[in-house]
Order: C-alpha cells, then structure tokens, then sequence
C-alpha cells in the first residue's frame, strides 16, 4: 500500500512538473510591447513600383512567309516609317502583277465596246438598227466597265497585300526585343518584334484603393546618377480594384528631364500615410518595435507575439522605416501587443 501511494505521488508530481517548466521558459522570456510614437499624418508610406512604357507594341506579321531581311536588333533606335523586317513577298508580287495584266485587258475590252456602242447610237439615230440592238450595245458597254471596275479592285487588293510584307515601325523607338531570326517563317498574329517609345515612360504601383495622388514622389534606385525623390508630371489612380490584392494602380507619368529609365527598372512610390488605407485612429501614431524582435525567414518577416498565456507565436509582419535600433510596424500588430526580443529564445519555448 504505501509502495502504490509513493508511485501516485511520483506520476502526479510528474505530470505537475511539464506545465512548470513550460511556464519557467515563458516567465524567462524577455518581452517588450509594441509602442506608438508620433504623429502619422505627416509620414509617408512606400510601395514597390516598375517604370512601363506607355506606348509598347508588339509586332507582327499579316500574312505568312519566310523572313527574308532583319533590319534592327534588340537596342536599336529607329524612326518612324523605318523598315524593319521584310518577308518573302515573291509570290504576292507575281499575284499582283497577274491583277494588273488583267486590268489592262479589261480596259482594251472597254474601249473596244465604247467605240461600238458609239456606232451603234449612230445607226440607231439613222434608223438603221433597231431600239434591241441598241440597248444590246449598252449592256455589253456597261458590262465591260464593270469589269475593269471589279478587276481594278482585285488588283488594288493585291497591290496592298504585297505591302504586308514589309513590316515598318509605327513610330520612333527603341527595339527591345526581337524574338526571330533571319529565315525564320513568319506567321500571323506570332510578335517578330517589340519596341517602346523611350519619350513616353510611367511608374506603375500598387496602391490602397482610397489613396490620395496629391504630394506623391517617387525613385528609381537603380537608375544612374539617380537624383532621390523626384515628382511626377502627373498622377491618375485607376478607378478598379483587384480582387486577389484589394489594391489599385497608381500611374505616375516621369517628368520629361529625367533621363536614363527603361521599361522593367524598379522604383520605389511613396504617398502620405494617413492617405494610403489607413483608418484615422491608426493615422494618429506610428507603431514601433525594436530591430533585434524581428524575425526574417526567406520571403518572410514577423514578430514572436507572445498571448495572454505567456505562449509566443510567430505572426508575419510589415515593416516601414528604420529609426535606429527600432523599426516601424506597418500591419501585422496592435498596439500595446508584447513580443519577444529574443527570437531564437522565442523559438524554443513549446
């Protein structure tokens, strides 16, 4: 009997142990709470943006054939009109020149009946031939100038044909990518070739969808000589949200002196806080933790958010600006929420 009451006593002690030295990690588990500091209405936000052309086209062939010429590459500049590439037009030349022999013929064949139903209105006026034999030589007039009229189309047709061989840009530009080669077959509708217009360029971002476009800057980081913040000539927000990211687009026109961007460069758009999504109560103050809480795992950032129990929990986080040794919490966190400055210990508490 008391051998049975020392194994009871073993086991509850046991089991007693487990949530004690949980709750000793726990109670040894350095937090700090989420502070807010500041007012926001001052601030700005950032979001990741790409410079577009505004005008880019992809060219293609109408009519299929084998290239025979390639007259630019990816880089070259070119003016508007300017060939570009040129398809085999060998057979499209002789239909159009079988067309034009055709006209000819129709046109001898039209002056030939002009000139009888001219005798024939004479010897009708003579009263040599009757009023069917003249409207005989009327209809075969007629009949004849349709002709020429039908034949001439077609060969206009032919003629306008045989220019779809030739492909020519539609403005000036700058070739950016030419997927074909010389001897390659071209079919229609299939790009031989994409130019943009350099002059004409825009940073696109994504934005929240009640964001303001008034005070809005932006940067190209990667640009050389880049020049910080700049303005844009213009600024229209898109009247459409995307479902899957609930956000909007933001197109920023470049000013007109700022030189050396190409479509696909990555710019940096910021916009005032208080106008980019954010109820008035967050827009009062900034939230903050220090640098050292924050984890980074491959695409990921968070926080170890530690609940009511003790227990810390990993919860992904967006982060804005870093002041020093603290960093500024976009979403993610509230206010007032404790989180681990230790991460690594933060890891190990179960």
């Amino acid at each position: 009997m008391l051998k049975t009451s020392l194994v009871t006593a073993l086991m509850l002690a046991g089991l007693a142990g487990i949530p004690s030295a949980w709750a000793a990690d726990a109670a040894a588990l350095a937090t700090v709470a989420v502070q807010g500091a500041g007012s926001a209405t001052a601030e700005r936000m950032s979001f990741d943006g790409v410079v577009e052309a505004v005008r880019q086209s992809t060219l293609s062939a109408q009519v299929p054939g084998a290239i025979v010429a390639l007259s630019v590459k990816a880089g070259d500049h070119v003016k508007a009109g300017q060939e570009l590439v040129r398809i085999d037009a060998r057979a499209a030349s002789q239909n159009a020149a079988a067309s034009a022999a055709q006209v000819e013929a129709a046109r001898a064949a039209l002056n030939v009946s002009s000139k009888e139903y001219e005798r024939q209105k004479q010897l009708f006026q003579k009263q040599y031939i009757s009023q069917a034999a003249l409207e005989r030589a009327q209809a075969q007039f007629q009949a004849a100038q349709a002709q020429v009229q039908a034949l001439q189309a077609q060969s206009d047709a032919a003629h306008t044909q045989s220019r779809f061989f030739v492909i020519s840009a539609p403005y000036a530009g700058v070739v950016s990518d030419v997927p074909v080669t010389l001897g390659d077959m071209a079919m229609p509708g299939a790009p031989l070739l994409v130019m943009y217009d350099p002059t004409a360029l825009r940073v696109s971002a994504p934005v929240a969808p009640n964001a303001s476009t008034a005070a809005v800057q932006f940067e190209i980081p990667g640009l050389a000589g880049a020049p910080g913040l700049l303005a844009p000539k213009s600024a229209t927000l898109l009247p459409m949200v995307d479902a899957a990211t609930h956000t909007a687009q933001l197109r920023l026109t470049l000013p007109d002196s700022l030189k050396g961007a190409t479509p696909g460069m990555f710019a940096r758009v910021w916009v005032a806080a208080g106008a980019a999504g954010q109820t008035a109560a967050k827009a009062d103050e900034r939230l903050y933790v220090p640098v050292a809480s924050v984890v980074r795992r491959a695409e990921m950032t968070g926080l170890y958010v530690v609940n009511e129990q003790g227990r810390p929990a990993l919860r992904q986080v967006r982060l804005g600006r870093v002041q020093g040794e603290r960093v500024e919490i976009l979403s993610g966190a509230e206010k007032g929420e404790k989180v681990a400055v230790d991460p690594q210990a933060a890891a190990k508490v179960r």
